[in-house]
This record gives structure tokens, C-alpha cells and sequence, in this order.
């Protein structure tokens, strides 16, 4: 699929990454992709790199990763996926798992993750930026040694790559990602060139993707995510800037301009919180026109969710509000936003509301690791908040007895790499792959997940409760907040641990007797737990009574990657959130804490 893109468009533009002065993107041809690639293969190739041999990348998103997997898959190889934020335990444990034999590490930082470790599958080291240490353990080379070994190898024998591409199989493996889960082991999923294919083809027929796009890539193309973009980014050829800088994300939006960007729930939030707070904290004038414009939207997507035409007044006033108000959002994303689609964790119904309103539909999608992350999407021009879409190409699905949603097709799984009672115990009879999320399928082939079936909270009364989606509503109504989580499971009532977004609650203290506070002391102040209360108030009166939250506590931080409560895709690890906040969980739940 990617020689048939380089030999279709070869003068296109591919893939662009920040120019040394982040004055904009400096792009890359299909040709020049193509034969950097080429070149990659054939140095993997010389290292001993053949059919299904895993080569791992260890690096943050940026050109170089897109690269060096296309050369990896070139070279017959498989690529082996390591978050950057990983551990050297846990890179260790990765590598020596996949058997990969090749590192690619982005700097001598990440390189020393594995310097002499225990890995007799790994002979060569390859380093992205920097200067390499051919006498370490294993040894290293750069990149660019790499590329120039191919390069003199393909002078030799021009045909090597394509003869080594002849020989994959769509049944052969391409990618082994592993599973950051939210409890135990990581796993090695194995995705097969067939799936990802698959993905790119599947991904064309929605026009989601057009050749006329400019896509912005920032996820994390260690996670299914961003590799599935990739994919539809090569079956279609459009231009995708490639840069994984998120302190970066905002200024770049405004240089790059892109029509398509793919996110995970958490960034809409953020831009949800900016918005919502700088018009609250300005007050007056211009806060009643915000709330204004934002009542004036809702209206509008109310009537287009249900089919009913927009009256011409409505059009009117919803045109007033766009100049006065959701013009300035849009321009936040650079704008020329066509398509915003989020996927990786639930988005906010209430916060898909507002986009729509602001005239950026954000398109919820689904998907898992084990089923290369594209499965089912909202298309353009037909939207229905609070699904996740249709299912993409011929992708079967259906609910179980107890709810679960089970998935069959091209872009599933081969199985749990080494571990085929895991991958048994994950299919059903007539297989079926078992995704562990409860969901509905409407008579249009909506699909809409209510919760994880791991994550259904039962309380000590017997009642089931749904978490993120008492976390999604209650973060529409509360801007300030980063992360919620819901306490509840065997207790005889639900809490709630909160934390604060810096900028936005800072923004907020800015006006009255915290202003001169830090974030420490804010989050600890009797205001803010007086505002986060109000908007608890705000959410029960919305929930069942056995949903209802009784206390809440104010964390003095925010949840964190590093510190194991998130996954790099950002979904929360509750087990590890109620594990490293235990005691202020039992104060909630022991009288220490005063109920709402």
C-alpha cells in the first residue's frame, strides 16, 4: 500500500515536521519518504532484520517514527511500539518479551534504557538524534549511518526492497503493540498488514480523510490511534504534519492550519475549559453574550440531531453568535477545521455539544489496540452525539447477553503474542473478539458504549453504576476540573476525587482573594471547594439517587502518566488512582469528610 502511494503521488506533498525555527512545516515528498524507507529497509536488512523480526521504536511522534516504520515493514519487519515515557523495567520487559532485535531509541536517553541489560535478542541499537557509542552494549549506530548503510546496499542490488516486499503476507505481522492497560502486564498485540490495510481502506470510503486535507498527527504513534491515521493517511495521500510536541500543540495549530486532527477527549476539554473560563472570568457584557452564543447553538444542533429544519431567525442569530463569538474558537484551531474526530476514552456528551454549537462537530469514534483502534465513527453531515458511529467497511459487531460488545474482521487480532490462553479466553466460540465494553446498537447501526464492563461500579445496595459517564457530565458543568473518578464499588454510596486544571482555575483565581495564590493553596482553599461542591449539586440533581455523589475531595495535584494513574493515551488507571489516593478515598467514607 505504501510503494503504490509513492509510485501514485510521488511529487505530493507527505509528511511535514517544525522547521528548526518553528516558522511552519517543512514538508516531504511521497518519493523522498519512499526512499528514505527504502534506505532504512536495507540497512535493517543488513543487520539481520527478516520476515516477522520485530524492530522496536522507543520515541516521542515526529518524523522520524513514521519513517522508520515504513522502512521497518519494507524490510519484512514487524515494529515493536514502546511509549517514550516507559520505564526502563518496563522497556526491558517489552523488548526481551516481542524478541525484538533492532532498538531505534530517539536519543542517547532512551538508548540507555537497555545498555547493558539482559537482551540476547537485541543485537544493534540505532539512535535517532545525537552521536551513537558503537561500543556499547549492544551496539549503536544512528540513523543516519543506517540509512546511508542502505543506501549503498540498494547502489548494489536496486530491487532489494521490492523483492522482500513480494514476500509479505497480509497474514504476516506488522505492528506489536503492547497494551498499556489499565491493570496488570502489558501484552503484545499482534496486528497483521491485512488489519492495517484494512484500516486504510476502510478509513477512505467515510470522507473523513480527502486528498485536499491537511491533517495535524500529534497523538502518540506509539498508541493504535495514531498508527491507524497513518494508514489512511497513505491509502489516501493527504498531507500530514507530524509533531508531538503537545506543549507546542496551540502556537503550531496557528501556523499549520490544518483542515483534520484527531485527538483524545482530554484535548477538547482543555479547549472547552479555555473558552468557557476566560468568558466567565471576564463577567459583564461579555460573558452574557458567550452564554448567549452557546444557548443560540444549542438550539440549532437540538433541531439538526432530531432532523427538524433550522428556522431562518435561528439561522440568523446562530450566524450573529458565530462572528461574535465561536469565530474566536475556531480560530484557536488554526481555522480551517474541517474534521475533528475523538477517540481513545469516552468524550463528554455535553462537550460534543459545544463543539457542535461552535460549528466544529468533533466525529466520536471507537476502537481498541486489539482491534486497530478504527472500528466505528461518526461520518460528517451525519452526527449523532453521544454514539460513536457506524462501524467502518464490513466489520461485524454484535452485543453479548450481558451487554458486551464483540467485534469480528480484518483489523481484529491475531492474538496475544506468547500467550494463547489470553488470546482463547478473549474470543468467543465463533470468533468473536470480546472488547470488554458495554454498548447498544441502534436500528441504523449506532453504537454507543455505556461503560467498560471492568469499570461498572456495583454499590453495597446492589445498584450498578456507570463512572465515565458520571465523569463526563460532570466535567461539561465544571470547566475547571482535569480529572474526575468515581468512587463507589462495594461502598453504600458513591464520592468523587477531583482535580483542577492549572490554567483554568488559576484564570479563575485570578479575580478575587486567591490572586495572589499558587496552585497548591487555590485547590485547598474553601472557595474552591465551594464552587466544586455547587457544581456537584449541579450533577446529582441530574442523577439517579443511587448515582448521586455524597463527598468529594480536591486532590493537590493532577493525575499523571509518570506516576502510573494514566495511560499514555490518557484513559485512567482506577486501580492505581484508588491505590495511591487510599487514604483520602477512606476519609470520604470514615466521617473525616462532611457530605454535599
Amino acid at each position: 500500500m505504501f510503494l503504490k502511494r509513492v509510485a501514485a503521488s510521488p511529487d505530493g506533498d507527505a509528511f511535514g515536521h517544525p522547521a528548526p525555527d518553528d516558522s511552519g512545516p517543512v514538508w516531504l515528498t511521497w518519493r523522498q519518504v519512499g526512499e528514505r524507507a527504502k534506505a532504512i529497509a536495507a540497512g535493517l536488512h543488513g543487520l539481520g532484520v527478516g520476515t516477522e523480526d520485530r524492530v522496536a521504536i522507543l520515541a516521542n511522534t515526529r518524523l522520524e517514527w513514521v519513517i522508520a516504520d515504513l522502512g521497518i515493514m519494507c524490510a519484512g519487519g514487524a515494529t515493536t511500539t514502546v511509549y517514550p515515557t516507559t520505564e526502563p523495567e518496563g522497556t526491558t520487559y517489552i523488548i526481551a518479551d516481542s524478541g525484538s532485535r533492532v532498538l531505534i531509541a530517539e536519543n542517547a536517553a532512551q538508548a540507555s534504557k537497555v545498555t547493558g541489560t539482559d537482551l540476547p535478542a537485541l543485537t544493534h541499537v540505532v539512535v535517532i538524534d545525537g552521536t551513537a557509542d558503537p561500543a556499547a552494549s549492544p551496539p549503536q549506530l544512528t540513523l543516519a549511518e543506517l540509512e546511508q548503510r542502505g543506501t549503498e546496499a540498494l547502489a548494489g542490488d536496486p530491487d532489494l526492497v521490492e523483492r522482500i516486499v513480494a514476500e509479505i503476507k497480509p497474514d504476516h505481522i506488522a505492528t506489536l503493540i503492547y497494551t498499556s492497560g489499565t491493570t496488570g502486564r502489558p501484552k503484545g498485540v499482534e496486528l497483521l498488514h491485512a488489519g492495517w490495510c484494512w484500516e486504510g481502506v476502510a478509513q477512505a470510503e467515510l470522507g473523513l480523510l480527502l486528498p485536499e486535507d491537511l491533517q495535524y498527527l500529534w497523538l502518540p504513534l506509539s498508541h493504535s490511534f495514531g498508527k491507524t491515521l497513518l494508514c489512511g493517511v497513505i491509502h489516501v495521500g493527504l498531507p500530514t504534519y507530524v509533531d508531538g510536541r503537545i506543549d507546542k500543540l496551540v502556537d503550531m495549530l496557528g501556523v499549520v492550519k490544518p483542515t483534520l486532527m484527531c485527538g483524545a477527549p482530554r484535548i477538547f476539554e482543555k479547549v472547552y475549559n479555555k473558552s468557557v473560563t476566560t468568558a466567565l472570568v471576564g463577567g459583564g457584557l461579555k460573558a452574557k453574550i458567550f452564554n448567549w452564543a452557546v444557548r443560540t447553538g444549542k438550539e440549532k444542533v437540538a433541531l439538526e440531531q432530531t432532523g427538524k429544519p433550522v428556522p431562518g431567525g435561528l439561522r440568523l442569530r446562530y450566524g450573529l453568535a458565530e462572528k461574535l463569538v465561536f469565530s474566536k474558537i475556531q480560530t484557536k484551531l488554526g481555522g480551517r477545521i474541517r474534521v475533528l474526530v475523538s477517540g481513545s476514552a469516552p468524550l463528554s456528551k455535553d462537550i460534543a455539544t459545544f463543539f457542535a454549537a461552535a460549528n466544529l462537530p468533533i466525529s466520536e469514534g471507537y476502537g481498541l489496540t486489539e482491534s486497530s483502534a478504527g472500528n466505528f465513527v461518526n461520518r460528517p453531515g451525519a452526527l449523532r452525539i453521544g454514539t460513536v458511529g457506524q462501524a467502518l467497511g464490513d466489520l461485524e459487531c454484535r452485543i453479548d447477553t450481558d451487554g458486551e460488545v464483540l467485534l469480528r474482521g480484518a483489523p481484529v487480532m491475531r492474538g496475544y503474542h506468547n500467550l494463547p490462553e489470553d488470546t482463547a479466553a478473549a474470543f468467543t466460540e465463533d470468533g468473536f473478539f470480546r472488547t470488554g465494553d458495554i454498548g447498544e446498537l441502534d436500528t441504523d447501526g449506532y453504537l454507543k458504549i455505556t461503560d467498560r464492563k471492568k469499570d461498572l461500579v456495583k454499590t453495597s445496595g446492589g445498584k450498578y453504576i456507570a463512572p465515565s459517564h458520571i465523569e463526563g457530565m460532570f466535567k461539561a458543568l465544571c470547566p475547571y476540573v482535569s480529572q474526575a473518578v468515581v468512587i463507589g464499588q462495594a461502598r453504600n454510596y458513591c464520592t468523587m476525587l477531583v482535580t483542577l486544571d492549572p490554567e483554568a482555575i488559576t484564570a479563575w483565581a485570578a479575580e478575587g482573594p486567591l490572586a495572589d495564590k499558587g496552585y497548591a493553596e487555590i485547590v485547598a482553599s474553601a472557595e474552591a471547594r465551594a464552587m466544586v461542591e455547587g457544581s456537584v449539586e449541579e450533577l446529582n440533581a441530574r442523577l439517579n439517587r443511587w448515582e448521586t455523589i455524597k463527598k468529594v475531595t480536591i486532590l493537590p495535584r493532577d493525575l499523571t502518566i509518570e506516576d502510573g494513574e494514566m495511560t499514555p493515551s490518557l484513559k485512567i488507571k482506577r486501580r492505581v488512582v484508588e491505590t495511591n489516593f487510599a487514604s483520602e478515598i477512606d476519609g470520604m467514607y470514615d466521617g473525616t469528610v462532611a457530605k454535599i
